[in-house]
């Protein structure tokens, strides 16, 4: 088994990506490593409260490290704190990566040559595999998330605050890919087969914020709004 640490965000995909790699054997977990947004307590771009992020870790039974950041880093900023916690990580005896991307070849790119550089390999279970064969076998195997963040681009507010499930899947629009993949949403995973105990926690209000778009996109669009639904530990 090859001592490795999960990249988490909490939500469907990297839950789905860490059940396989649990299942295959193949790699003993020390980490759950997740960036978080140090102003609000947040998990980043999710708006997941640290203290849910806590109690998914606790329940999995494997720690939990977080990459601090301000309320909207730099590229820069931003490497420079993830390879603190890489070279960390290297240090403590971790040599792969996981990561849950399913299917961005520029995003898998930049994560493997940023980790060569650090001498950690990247591994990506479920890479390639169709989006909506992989929905589907994470609601059939009992896996339960709440849509919390969803891309105003894509879909509307009512579409924040739902469950994933196959009545989630029939309302979605053609154009969104079922896993949320293009960042046209993103999920909390509250119940699951990785889980000692549910996650408990309550709805607050849905918010709409304004994020400046990355430089440099080739696209005429200055600002990306989304509707984020707060979720509050019970």
């Amino acid at each position: 088994m090859t001592t490795s640490y999960m990249n988490w965000s909490g939500g469907k995909d990297s839950a789905l990506c860490l059940y396989k790699a649990l299942q295959s054997k193949n790699y003993d977990i020390k980490y759950l490593l997740t960036s978080v947004n140090k102003v609000y307590n947040r998990i980043s771009m999710h708006g997941v409260r640290r203290s849910l992020l806590e109690a998914q870790a606790k329940s999995i039974g494997i720690p939990l490290l977080t990459i601090e950041l301000p309320e909207q880093p730099d590229m820069n900023e931003y490497e420079t704190q993830m390879m603190v916690k890489v070279n960390a990580l290297k240090q403590s005896g971790c040599t792969h990566a996981i990561f849950g991307d399913i299917f961005l070849e520029d995003l898998r790119k930049y994560r493997e040559k940023k980790l060569e550089d650090a001498g950690m390999q990247c591994v990506f279970p479920i890479w390639k595999i169709d989006t909506i064969q992989l929905v589907r076998e994470f609601i059939g195997l009992g896996f339960k998330s709440i849509i919390v963040c969803v891309n105003e681009e894509y879909l509307d507010k009512s579409f924040c605050g739902r469950i994933i499930d196959e009545s989630f899947l029939a309302d979605l629009p053609p154009n969104v890919d079922p896993c949320g993949e293009n960042g046209e949403f993103h999920s909390f995973v509250f119940e699951a087969p990785i889980f000692n105990e549910p996650i408990r926690f309550n709805k607050g209000d849905i918010a709409y914020k304004k994020y400046e778009a990355p430089k440099n996109t080739g696209q005429n669009v200055s600002q990306y709004g989304f509707y984020f639904c707060d979720l509050i530990e019970d």
